[in-house]
Parts: structure tokens; sequence; C-alpha cells
């Protein structure tokens, strides 16, 4: 933040909007990135082959971003947030770059997984530097702010998406990064300005940690991604991987617990408070794969919507949610961190167990009425978690603490894909007699006329998808219990976290004068 301590209020303030224009700048581009890339699958396929493998331009991505989070988070407490963030995005605009000029698909995935660790320190740094930015009472502010660039990312992306692909070349969904990327990274630059810390040599960072981490990480996700899609679950490879996962989780632990200043530091798991977050964000990222993997496939199958039309019923999910988010501060300031959470998980629940209830095939309002319930439920659930976490610990430890639970949610979305997806393939091979799949659902939406029996095939994705919600449904209780059972009563917040945004910014020596 361009604050100095001879510095207007006026001066403050104006740049710390600039910091905070950067801020959502930057993270547009990550939520952007998530869902622009999907509507132009077709495009890119047929310009550059590869369909066999083009999941990975989405698996490849997620891996990147979640095995590099808890390394960023680290650096980020070690060499300050500015230097990370640059690097970041510096790294995200060059894989963009690289996308751009892909040659084949084999480059395109190896491009994607350079953005993807480039994105990893932008939505890490991004979490982190909100709460650097604003005092406890003000965060929901600007967290609101981000929630609300996500909640647009996530309607304007398909259709930016659909519209280069269509109108322009697919490589524009790449190309379009790098004028919005280079003027966040000039505000970045121009204006946010840490205190000077003690500069730690390159020599104490604790690198084999971090490669142990990426290995163990790029191994098991792998497992989880490519189990039951390239492989079956009991199949040498999905074993082989599981085994070797396993084996490099016993090495992070070795090197962790010998480094001096670890990647993975004990105590993100020894203190209650982000322990229980860590857990409760980690089945958030369990149940959002209900609605945002198997919602659409249900609105076009089940209720024969229209892309586009499918495409709304789960977008009044991220309307309510940026809302409830910027309100949860009237609720938590009230009754507390903990119990705004567990009101709005109990609520979720509910919410999701109603989803099997829901007549046959029914109609497009009730499950957007659903998906805008549990959106406002969710805003009252992860906001103050996230908040409070943040405010449980100093400057030093917030990189590390708030990496931790994101990298826990990603977790919790990677391993519930691969959990609903088997699920899934499971009722849709009972009902339609062994020979169904989410791969014959996805050809099915293709072409119609593939299908022998499309009333029985409609039937067995109402059926498969009513299951998938009662997993989430458990997910959210799950959440519920780790609040209840193990998170504290009220969270141990700092006394500095009342300073303002001034105080943050001087050194101790000027904070003690």
């Amino acid at each position: 933040m361009d604050v100095r301590a001879d510095a207007s209020g006026r001066d403050a303030i104006r740049g710390r909007g600039a910091v905070v224009a950067a801020l959502m700048l930057s993270m547009a581009l990550a939520a952007l990135d998530s869902t622009i890339v999907a509507t132009a699958v077709p495009q890119i396929v047929g310009d550059l082959g590869g369909f066999s493998v083009f999941s990975w331009l989405f698996s490849g991505y997620l891996l990147a971003v979640t095995v590099s989070l808890p390394v960023y988070g680290k650096l980020s407490d070690t060499f300050g947030r500015k230097p990370v963030l640059i690097a970041g995005s510096v790294l995200f605009l060059l894989g963009s770059s690289l996308c751009a000029g892909a040659w084949d698909m084999a480059s395109l995935i190896a491009f994607r997984v350079v953005q993807g660790l480039g994105g990893g320190a932008i939505q890490g740094t991004v979490q982190t530097l909100a709460a650097d930015l604003y005092p406890l009472e003000e965060r929901p502010k600007i967290q609101a702010k981000l929630s609300t660039v996500w909640a647009g990312s996530a309607i304007a992306g398909p259709a930016l998406g659909g519209l280069f692909a269509s109108y322009a070349d697919w490589r524009w969904i790449f190309l379009i990064n790098l004028p919005v990327g280079a003027v966040a990274l000039w505000l970045i630059v121009r204006h946010l300005h840490e205190p000077s810390r003690v500069r730690v040599p390159l020599g104490r960072v604790d690198w084999p940690g971090a490669l142990a981490v990426f290995a163990c990480g790029g191994v098991l996700l792998t497992a989880l991604v490519q189990g039951g899609v390239a492989w079956d679950w009991l199949s040498a490879p999905s074993l082989a991987l599981f085994g070797t996962g396993l084996a490099l989780v016993a090495v992070v632990v070795l090197v962790e617990r010998r480094a001096a200043d670890p990647i993975i530091p004990g105590w993100v798991w020894r203190r209650r408070t982000i322990a229980a977050v860590n857990l409760a964000l980690g089945a958030l990222g369990l149940l959002m794969v209900a609605p945002t993997v198997f919602l659409p496939t249900y609105a076009q199958s089940v209720l024969q919507l229209a892309p586009v039309a499918a495409g709304f019923v789960l977008s009044t999910m991220t309307l309510s949610w940026p809302v409830s988010a910027a309100l949860s501060q009237h609720v938590y300031r009230r009754i507390g961190f903990r119990n705004c959470a567990v009101l709005g998980i109990a609520a979720a629940a509910l919410t999701l167990f109603a989803f099997p209830l829901l007549p046959y095939p029914g109609s497009a309002w009730q499950p957007a009425l659903l998906m805008l319930l549990l959106g406002a439920t969710l805003g009252l659930f992860q906001l103050p978690l996230i908040v409070g976490v943040q405010s449980t610990v100093g400057w030093s430890e917030r990189g590390t603490a708030t990496a931790s639970v994101l990298f826990c949610r990603q977790i919790g979305q990677t391993a519930g894909a691969a959990l609903f997806g088997a699920v899934a393939n499971g009722v849709l091979a009972s009902r339609l007699g062994g020979a169904g799949s989410l791969d014959s659902v996805a050809r099915s939406l293709d072409d119609p006329t593939s299908v022998a029996d499309p009333e029985r095939l409609r039937r067995a994705v109402d059926a498969a998808v009513d299951w998938v919600y009662v997993g989430a449904g458990c997910a959210a209780v799950a959440a519920l219990l780790v609040l209840l059972f193990v998170a504290p009563r009220r969270f141990p917040v700092l006394q500095e976290e009342q300073q303002t945004p001034q105080q943050d910014q001087l050194s101790p020596t000027q904070q003690a004068d």
C-alpha cells in the first residue's frame, strides 16, 4: 500500500484503492482462467488435436495451483507479499503468452502448468494482502469485492470464451490476459509498498521441503484426477501412483520435521482454530463439486435446457454468495466467527439434502432457487472462517495460514471430483445395466440420437445427481461437526489486528514511537 509516515489520509486511501484495484484485476485473471477455457475446448481440439488428453488443460492447471499454494504462502511470509505477487503475475503472463503460441496439445498442457504455477501465487497472495491492507472490522469490504470478482468471472468466463472461439480465435482467451495483467502489475509495482523487513538468505529457505511438497501433491492429485478416467481405480497405474504418493507423504513429514523453517510448519495443524478451518474448508471444496460439476449436466440432461440456460441455473449461486459474504460481518460481529459459520453450513446441509426432493423432471426455477439459497448459506460459512483465521495470526504467519486453508479447499475439490464421479458412475451403471457412465451422458448431450432410450437415461442421470447431492450434504454435516467439536467457541483474535492500515505499514520502530 502506498502509505508513508508523512502521507496524508487522502493519499493513503488513494494508494490503498490503487492496490485493491490491482488485487481485483489479478484475481480476475486467475478466476477467469478457470472458466474461460471450457467453452473453447471444441475449437482448441479441432485446431491442435489431442482429444484423448484435453482434460489435462484443466487438470494440469489445477495441479500446479494446488501444490504451489503452500510454497508461495511460506515465501510471502519470508520475503514479503510484493515480490511473490510480482513473480507470480509475471509467471502467469508468461504462461499465457506461451499458451497462445502453443503448436500442439502437449505444448498447450505444459504451458497451462506454467500458468498454474503463477496462478497459485496470485490466489494465495491476493487473499493474504487483503488481510494486510484492512483491519479486522473492514476486511469484509475487500473480501466482498474479491467474491464479486469470482462471481462475475463465473458468469462472464464462459461467454467470453465462446465469443473469442466463435468470432476471433481461441488463442485470444490467453492473449486477453496480457493487457489486463500488465495494468495490474504496474499498479502493484507503483503503489504497493511494504515495510522493510529482515532479509532472509535464499539458502535458508526450505527448498527440499518445497520440492517434496510439489512431488507429493503432484503424484497424489494425479492419482485422484485420473483415477476412474484414464484407468480403473484398482489398476496398476492407480495403485502405483497412490503407493508413491503415500511414500512421498512420509518423505514430506521427515523433511519438514528436520527443517529449521519448514514450508508447511506443524503449527497449522497443532492450533485448533487453523486445523478446524483447514478441515471445514476441505469439506467445502468437496461439496462444491455437486453444483459446479454435476448441476450443468443435470440441467441439460434432465431438464432439457440449452447450455446457456443451464449455466444460468448455476449462476444464481454466484449471485447470492458475494452478497451474503458482504453481509456476514453483521452476523459474526454479534455471534462470533464460529457460530456464524455453523449457521451457514447447517443451512447449506439442509439445502443440499433438499435437492433429491425436487420433482422429476421439474422446472428450471426449482434448482435455481436452491442454488440461490446455497450461495447465501455458503457466504455465511466461508468468509467468517477465512477472516477469522487471518485475524488469529500476525503478519509473519498470515501467508502460510491463508495458503493452508486455500490448499485444503483445493484438495477437497479434487478429492470430491474423484469421489462423486465414482458415485455418479456407479449409479448410472446400476440404472442402465452396466452400460452407463458420465462419458456416455456427455456423448448423449452432443448427439441425442446415440441414445436408444432417452427417458431411461434422464431418470438415471436424475438418480445419480441426487446421490451426489446427498454426498455433498454429508460433507456439509462433516464440516458442521468439525466446527462444533474441533473449533474453539471464540477465535483467539490478536490485539494487533485492531491497528489501522497506516500503522500496519510502519516499521516496528516507527510503531513503537
